[in-house]
């Protein structure tokens, strides 16, 4: 996504939740892995829209998350869409490196099977490498 995109009828159309935010779902668009999911405020879905580079709203932090900017794995934009309800947006990415705090290309590394809890990623890069011991 090259252009600059005018939010407002995005804007218009998301259900942001009693805390102003709406769960953002990101994806590698050529390849469909579901990376991660986390949330977006106004501000965030306009800088992501205005950019190109994808910006979260961080809970823990409470403040504007844009994503690399400490661990230079930044996500840019590809396609944004919202789902049928308008309270999940689905961001289709170009991620640069790893998506995971933990240094793991998705944050969906444990899956649940019968024998128990299983690993099913590796850690790519270490998270002291990422950002900074």
């Amino acid at each position: 996504m090259s252009a600059v995109i005018d939010p407002t009828a995005a804007l218009d159309l998301l259900k942001f939740d009693s805390n102003g935010l709406v769960a953002a779902i990101a994806q590698q668009h050529d390849s469909g892995e579901v990376l991660m999911m986390a949330w977006m405020n106004r501000d965030a879905v306009i800088e992501t829209l205005a950019t190109g580079q994808v910006c979260y709203w961080s809970r823990s932090r409470s403040r504007l998350w844009r994503k690399g900017e400490s661990s230079g794995q930044r996500q840019r934009l590809v396609d944004f869409r919202i789902d049928c309800d308008g309270d999940t947006v689905l961001l289709c990415v170009d991620q640069e490196g790893v998506a995971c705090h933990t240094g793991r290309r998705h944050c969906f590394y444990t899956a649940v099977r019968p024998e128990g809890l299983v690993e099913i990623a590796p850690v790519l890069v270490s998270p002291d490498q990422l950002y900074g011991a």
